[in-house]
């Protein structure tokens, strides 16, 4: 199956033609968000895929490239506006693993999912070689827990040229959760940003192309993430569209005392506050259900505004 576009709600298409990021008002009132060859309605759905042994919550499912393949299918079906494969976990006390582990995973996930999912492909990862190798293989963007901060990332994109996600994190994903702290998270999170916003700026990576996210539950107590989620329509003072992620996270299961198997409901009420809160893309596990809650959010918040 190629790529052809997909104009149901929650949905994506390529857009060769549309290199800048914009967000339009169609005529039937749906928001419309471009970034370089991706064009999504918002709110949208980013399904997860991770082909990892030992992510939080799914480790091991999807490691094997027919069950990636197939649950990208089935994510895609669902409404899912991006998938985003990942090969390495960022689940707190994750280990690191080598360049060529990564692309090992990753590769072959990517190369599929891209030639047979009429959906575009993100590139969950922190390293120049996987970037450069994921975009060469169909990859269409690139979300980076670390915000382009190794050594070479901000000038492998920069020259790709593609959409990139720059999440904040306050420490590394083996430790982040260990202590940390913040005077005030919310301004914190969002001085980073501006500040790895106007990195990419002055390295010539064209501005039209980022995406911010929070990095709920990365170097984050509960706390801290309640309130992030609170003031999320703060990030939108940056000037570009924001991404968020708490589904299945351990927020959840702290606020509704549920192991990580039973977080379905929780996650579908954070994904609907976030987007309430401003939030325009949402990074999920189970998509179906999240797409559904969704639409039902949006024509809420739409026929508010209409007022």
């Amino acid at each position: 199956m190629g790529k052809c576009p997909i104009r149901s709600p929650l949905s994506s298409q390529l857009d060769s033609n549309s290199p800048q990021s914009r967000l339009e008002r169609r005529s039937n009132d749906t928001s419309m968000l471009t970034l370089g060859s991706i064009r999504i309605e918002v709110p949208a759905v980013m399904g997860i895929l991770n082909v990892t042994p030992d992510s939080f919550s799914d480790g091991g499912k999807f490691a094997v490239r027919d069950a990636a393949l197939r649950q990208a299918d089935s994510m895609a079906a669902a409404g899912a506006a991006i998938i985003d494969i990942g090969g390495e976990s960022t689940r707190p006390g994750a280990k690191d693993i080598n360049e060529q582990e990564e692309l090992d995973r990753v590769l072959p996930v990517v190369e599929a999912v891209a030639a047979s999912v009429a959906v575009p492909v993100s590139i969950d990862t922190s390293k120049p070689v996987v970037m450069r190798a994921a975009v060469a293989s169909g990859a269409a963007m690139i979300n980076d827990i670390r915000a382009l901060q190794e050594e070479g990332a901000l000038s492998a994109v920069t020259e790709l040229q593609i959409p990139v996600c720059l999440m904040h994190m306050q420490g590394l994903p083996r430790t982040m959760q260990h202590s940390p702290e913040y005077s005030d998270v919310v301004s914190e999170v969002r001085s980073f940003l501006a500040a790895r916003i106007s990195a990419c700026r002055e390295a010539g990576l064209a501005e039209e192309l980022l995406i911010v996210d929070p990095g709920f539950g990365f170097g984050k107590t509960v706390q801290h993430n309640v309130e992030l989620l609170a003031n999320l329509r703060q990030l939108r003072d940056l000037g570009r569209p924001v991404l968020a992620g708490l589904s299945r996270k351990s927020t959840l299961g702290v606020l509704t005392g549920r192991d990580v198997s039973e977080r379905l409901p929780a996650s579908i009420a954070a994904a609907v506050v976030t987007v309430m809160q401003g939030a325009d893309i949402v990074r999920v596990h189970d998509v179906g259900e999240t797409v559904d809650a969704l639409r039902v959010a949006a024509v809420v918040m739409e026929s508010d505004t209409l007022r």
